[in-house]
Parts: structure tokens; sequence; C-alpha cells
């Protein structure tokens, strides 16, 4: 077979103490990330009109 290839399937959102937001993610072959951002670290993003 062939090389796996994680699929990042979205497990929810909390906020740190400290106000970062962290991402949590799985792949069905169980691994898991947490990815942290800075809420502090940059402009306010706004969607842009069409």
């Amino acid at each position: 077979m062939g090389d796996h290839v994680h699929v990042r399937l979205g497990q929810g959102l909390s906020v740190s103490e400290e106000g970062e937001l962290i991402e949590y993610s799985r792949c069905r072959c169980g691994a898991t990330w947490a990815k942290v951002f800075d809420a502090d670290g940059g402009q306010p993003e706004y969607p842009s009109r069409p």
C-alpha cells in the first residue's frame, strides 16, 4: 500500500489563560495536533468584500 497522508479533522477550539487561540485536530490514524495562535501578534483580519 502507499504512504500514509495525515488528514486533519478539526476537534475543537479553546482559549488559553494567556489569551491564545488553540485549535485541536486529529487524523483517523490517531495522530493529534494542537496549533496555537497568538491573539496579540498582529492586526485583526477582516473579511474581504466581493
